[in-house]
């Protein structure tokens, strides 16, 4: 599918699929709102210093590249699994902006990530250990517990099949009790979904542009 490049509102790009009518991120900007529900809402939420990981939707790399930032920032061992079934090319990658205000160090970490193998578990830094997998998350088994899951597919208008019932229980059943899972979507499918599949669900405000986010909780 066709992809292109667009600014948001904080200067950080986001990719616009045309064909879905879609962008990976807000337009009113992408790395706000992946601090502001993945970081914030979830990373640091959590409050412990040993945190494993599930994505799902590696994407950009933008939500994996602000949890390893923040995990060495703070001495927090992270253990970091993303499920993605339509990797972004290279070229694509090299050409997006969310390390250009960050030292050569740190902007490696984020490339590190992206060319590294797939299915493979790799340290990006001491403090965070790495694992992409190229997958359909609604036909994969998940074997392994987390403790927080990134929910960052597509919107429920695009990938309804992403947002089912089924898949909710698969992943409260993968969480460890008081895990957590975020995500930007709060639309009334997706919280009667979460709370079916047995999460205790809260809406809290969004970042700029969006009224509400989710998180649910495994109790």
């Amino acid at each position: 599918m066709k992809q292109i490049i667009r600014n948001t509102a904080d200067g950080s790009h986001t990719i616009y699929v045309p064909a879905l009518k879609e962008h990976y991120h807000s337009v009113n900007g992408a790395v706000i709102e992946a601090k502001h529900i993945f970081i914030d809402a979830g990373f640091c939420f959590f409050n412990e210093k040993l945190i494993r990981i599930l994505e799902i939707g590696f994407g950009t790399g933008l939500n994996a590249f602000l949890t390893c930032i923040e995990a060495i920032n703070n001495n927090i061992e992270t253990n970091y699994h993303s499920i993605e079934k339509y990797p972004l090319s290279l070229q694509m990658v090299s050409k997006l902006n969310y390390v250009n205000n960050y030292k050569s160090s740190e902007r490696n970490l984020f490339y590190k990530m992206h060319i590294s193998k797939w299915d493979n578990t790799i340290d990006i830094d001491k403090n965070f250990l790495f694992k992409k997998i190229n997958a359909d998350f609604t036909k994969y088994n998940i074997k392994e517990k987390y403790d927080i899951i990134y929910f960052d597919a597509f919107s429920p208008d695009v990938q309804a099949e992403m947002w089912t019932l089924d898949n909710f229980v698969k992943l409260y059943d993968c969480l460890n009790t008081n895990g957590l899972l975020v995500t930007y979507s709060a639309k009334g499918i997706v919280k009667q979904n979460l709370r079916s599949a047995g999460f205790t669900v809260k809406r809290l405000p969004g970042p700029p542009g969006k009224h509400h986010i989710l998180r649910a909780i495994k109790e």
